[in-house]
């Protein structure tokens, strides 16, 4: 039986204006400052950059056959570039908050195909669900792993998961490997529910191109060190599983550094469907930023670390998330509503960790 979708109303008379006052405050900063919400010639910066990471490497190990142990480095560099590819370029250009222009954008957001993923289903899971229902049982995917992680602390508990704070970031490795073969069932998904009024959508023709992409990247990455390098078969899939691992370990690591985290709230819908609070509540009480003062995470991340900010504002571009993080944190104190951040990167780590063990335990957040 289908999980009915929530519903957010919210009844506190205290809290119920704070929607409007944070949108009100924060457009009248990009008014006042004469700033456009999108990106402009930064993100051409970081989409050279980080394209740069995650293809240079590659292009080296064709065209020099370095030995084992270089290669081995080579894919290690792939991966750390390919999640910066993930997190700084394609993530906010899938949001629509990149540029003016939606060519832009849709360009910018097709580099997800390059990642050996699918931009269709990641907009329906990302954007769709977990943006909307935050931290949502059976609603939120990003909270429903397989079930020998347990994010939410209404999922069933096993005794396996006495020892996730142990374990989960190995399976964090496995998260675009995973992908590779899970956009399809994601996409016959999407068929099946596909909502009439959203508009026609080309499914069969969806499957051809997904089909097509993940070829594209097999062949990138493993037909092509085959053919053009000296490295034996299972060299060449060590270092592509490797890639693939890097880039999953950092972002598992990440998204889970905003919402599985000591002070994140997990709310179920009453028998109604509704969650009493306004839904921009609802996500200050889901989400936590980390690591707010440091330039580089903040850089590299794509500002996935001032999740609040992103989850609110999901159409203004990640390079302004370090100028109205203040006005969200002054205007949430000002109605009386918690703004959950931890202060470094190791601290939310840590965080993340001891929630991993309560949730293990059966502790209630």
């Amino acid at each position: 039986m289908p999980v009915p979708i929530p519903r957010y109303i919210g009844n506190d008379p205290q809290t119920k204006p704070f929607a409007g006052a944070v949108r009100a405050q924060v457009h009248d900063h990009f008014q006042r400052q004469g700033l456009s919400w999108k990106a402009g010639d930064q993100a051409v910066t970081k989409t050279v950059i980080m394209l740069t990471l995650f293809l240079a490497p590659l292009v080296v190990l064709l065209a020099t056959a370095p030995p084992v142990w270089m290669a081995i480095l080579l894919y290690f560099a792939m991966g750390v570039g390919m999640a910066g590819v993930g997190m700084g370029v394609m993530h906010d250009a899938l949001h629509g908050a990149t540029s003016n222009h939606k060519w832009v954008n849709d360009l910018l957001g097709g580099t997800m195909y390059l990642l050996g993923s699918d931009a269709y289903t990641w907009k329906l899971q990302h954007n769709g669900a977990h943006h909307t229902h935050t931290n949502v049982d059976e609603v939120d995917q990003d909270i429903d792993p397989p079930d020998v992680l347990r994010f939410s602390e209404h999922a069933p508990l096993w005794k396996v998961h006495k020892l996730q704070h142990v374990y989960a970031f190995f399976f964090y490795g496995l998260l675009t490997l995973v992908k590779l073969g899970n956009d399809f069932f994601s996409l016959e998904k999407a068929r099946r529910n596909h909502d009439p009024r959203k508009g026609a959508y080309n499914y069969p023709m969806a499957f051809v191109a997904m089909v097509g992409v993940k070829a594209a990247h097999l062949i990138m990455f493993i037909g092509l060190p085959l053919w053009l390098t000296p490295l034996l078969w299972w060299q060449v899939l060590l270092g592509f599983v490797l890639m693939h691992f890097t880039c999953g370990v950092i972002l598992g690591t990440v998204f889970q550094l905003a919402h599985v985290v000591e002070g994140t709230a997990q709310p179920l819908p009453d028998a109604n469907g509704i969650i009493p609070t306004e839904w921009a509540v609802h996500e200050l009480l889901t989400t936590a930023d980390f690591a707010p003062d440091h330039r580089f995470i903040t850089w590299y991340t794509g500002g996935l670390n001032y999740q609040i900010e992103h989850h609110l504002f999901p159409y203004i571009s990640h390079v302004h998330y370090p100028a109205i993080a203040p006005i969200v944190q002054r205007v949430a104190a000002e109605y009386g509503l918690p703004y959950n951040v931890k202060p470094t990167t190791r601290s939310a780590i840590r965080s993340h960790v001891r929630r991993l063990h309560d949730l293990g335990h059966g502790v209630q957040g």
